[in-house]
């Protein structure tokens, strides 16, 4: 098939590679409005809006540490039951020549693959971000330069370092080291000014052509750096779900013994348990005795020593049916003729009537 969009196999298709990729900017869109919404109100925020890169950059780090450990997969992934495999290609070699067409094994992430996927989907994502926004930067510097002609002062605001830590250096501070320093700052704006642009075309280059060949079924890596790191991310089957699951359960489980102790501690014992565990968990009760066996009334027919024969006509049953008040059996023929005429059971002398007769198919 050209295109995959179906949802058979192991391999995901794009739309769900497509859709955990864009999760992290979702969530850090949804993140900075609701901030900017609650700064409004409390001004003390702006200094999280002043801090966006870092502080959402730590909030990665934590969930995509998380997750790698617990399901091999990263927080996007995992929420689209997704999960990262090494891959293992041998390739079969023949007298005459080599076959490329090898055979793919897929194992678990090695300690190295998890740090590296961190390292990609935290470590270089804050990098890009903070030189996109040094970038903007000094183009906005060059377009207020080019307007109103202070091309040698284009870049007295535009500090690498930031205000903060200018405003840290002495007042001692001698002219000559301070005009080295800001020459090196112009320097290296001057060098992101140039390079930036074409290292992100490049990137961006490559990543539509990963896309383009994974959608094509071309290749089995859908991003430059899962192919730099050897990783195929496929489909959780239902097994693995719930070993997951298992091992997510353990780790709280553990978590919770380390911290029973203090009374004050039991906070944060109910905070490592999940409101979803606690809501969807069931309760497990014991089963409920079973019910006494009804009395023999004295006047009824009293029951024969061999349980296989009917109490009305001492036969060997034919087409057992049991009566549901009490839960003898008799034959249908003469529990219905007796049932009809006298209106209750036979042998307990309760209540009854033809509706409460069924039959027993445990003899077909």
């Amino acid at each position: 098939m050209l295109f995959q969009v179906g949802g058979q196999g192991t391999r995901p298709t794009f739309f769900e590679m497509a859709a955990a990729q864009q999760l992290p900017a979702s969530l850090r869109a949804a993140l900075t409005y609701s901030v900017g919404v609650l700064a409004l109100r409390r001004p003390f925020l702006h200094k999280v809006l002043d801090y966006e890169d870092e502080f959402f950059a730590l909030l990665m780090l934590v969930l995509e540490t998380h997750s790698l450990r617990t399901t091999d997969a990263s927080f996007a992934e995992s929420l689209y039951g997704l999960r990262r495999r090494a891959v293992k290609i041998k390739v079969k070699k023949d007298n005459t020549h080599l076959n490329l067409g090898g055979e793919i094994n897929h194992s678990g992430l090695e300690k190295r693959q998890k740090v590296l996927s961190v390292v990609f989907l935290v470590i270089l994502p804050y990098f890009k971000s903070k030189l996109h926004s040094v970038y903007n930067r000094e183009r906005e510097a060059r377009l207020q330069a080019s307007l109103w002609g202070h091309d040698d002062e284009r870049f007295d605001d535009v500090d690498i370092i930031g205000r903060e830590e200018d405003s840290l250096i002495p007042r001692g501070t001698s002219d000559a080291g301070l005009s080295v320093r800001t020459r090196l700052a112009k320097k290296i704006q001057k060098i992101i000014g140039a390079c930036y642009p074409w290292v992100y075309a490049s990137s961006e280059g490559l990543s539509f052509a990963y896309q383009l060949l994974y959608l094509l079924d071309a290749t089995g890596f859908y991003s430059l750096e899962l192919h730099a790191l050897g990783i195929h991310v496929c489909r959780a089957t239902g097994q693995e779900l719930m070993d997951t699951s298992s091992r997510i359960s353990k780790i709280r489980s553990h978590e919770r013994e380390r911290l029973r102790g203090p009374p004050w501690l039991k906070m944060m014992e109910w905070w490592y348990q999940s409101a979803e565990e606690r809501m969807s968990a069931p309760t497990v009760y014991p089963p409920p005795p079973p019910p006494p066996p009804p009395q023999v009334a004295k006047e009824g027919i009293p029951l024969p020593p061999d349980r296989t024969l009917c109490p009305l006509c001492s036969q060997k049953r034919a087409n057992p049916s049991v009566v549901t008040v009490s839960g003898f059996v008799f034959c249908y023929a003469c529990v219905f003729k007796y049932v009809s005429q006298y209106k209750r059971c036979p042998v307990t002398l309760l209540p009854a009537n033809v509706d409460h007769i069924r039959r027993l198919f445990h003899d077909m």
